[in-house]
């Protein structure tokens, strides 16, 4: 017989048996939420491990959402998942650009990547943004460039792509620089895990 559960009860069952089954595991309080949330999103207990954190890369990542800061993704998917209610109320807002024709025209006529031509067009956004990359390593790979030429400066970089092409080079660049940020070392990830580390920061706003 399965377990009756409370749709509102749910997630906070979830949550006690991700506490129960990490047992004697010491989580950085800092941190804890966010490994617990990409953990509830994926079933999967390896980002306990696999995320790394940059020096109060949490707590610099809250800071800025609280200062309206926006939030710039690589797939409609983590567009999608992030509570932009809540982010709203803050005075940011979602931006994903992958979609755009003039973005695929230009990128079609430069033969590199919509991901690429993304991350440029977000760099001309006039406020801070938090940058959460699920799907496509050479968004990482062309934050890092303009970030080491000076044209860009993110709130936090979550670089979590998922796959196998330059996955595990481009989180690797993305962990030498000295921007905040959390990333999923490794193949793993996904546009689901990038949407729910950016929940996870925005529901200890309003929790």
């Amino acid at each position: 017989m399965l377990e009756q559960i409370k749709p509102m009860d749910i997630e906070n069952r979830s949550f006690e048996i991700i506490t129960e089954l990490l047992g004697d595991r010491k989580l950085d309080p800092e941190n804890e939420l966010v490994i617990k949330r990409a953990i509830h999103t994926t079933a999967d207990f390896d980002y306990a491990d696999n995320l790394v954190f940059s020096e109060h890369a949490v707590q610099k990542g809250i800071e800025a959402l609280k200062n309206g800061c926006d939030i710039v993704t690589d797939t409609q998917m983590a567009r999608a998942g992030i509570n932009k209610t809540i982010l709203g109320k803050l005075g940011g807002e979602v931006h994903c650009f992958m979609s755009d024709p003039d973005v695929a025209a230009e990128a079609k006529e430069r033969g590199i990547t919509r991901a690429i031509v993304s991350m440029e067009r977000a760099a001309s956004l006039s406020k801070p943004c938090i940058f959460a990359i699920g799907n496509a390593p050479t968004a990482l790979v062309s934050l890092y460039e303009q970030i080491q030429a000076g044209a860009l400066q993110p709130a936090l970089i979550i670089g979590v792509p998922v796959g196998f092409v330059n996955v595990v080079e481009s989180k690797e660049m993305i962990l030498k620089t000295q921007i905040p940020h959390i990333v999923a070392r490794g193949r793993k990830g996904g546009s689901n895990v990038a949407a729910a580390i950016c929940n996870a920061l925005l529901y200890q706003i309003t929790r």
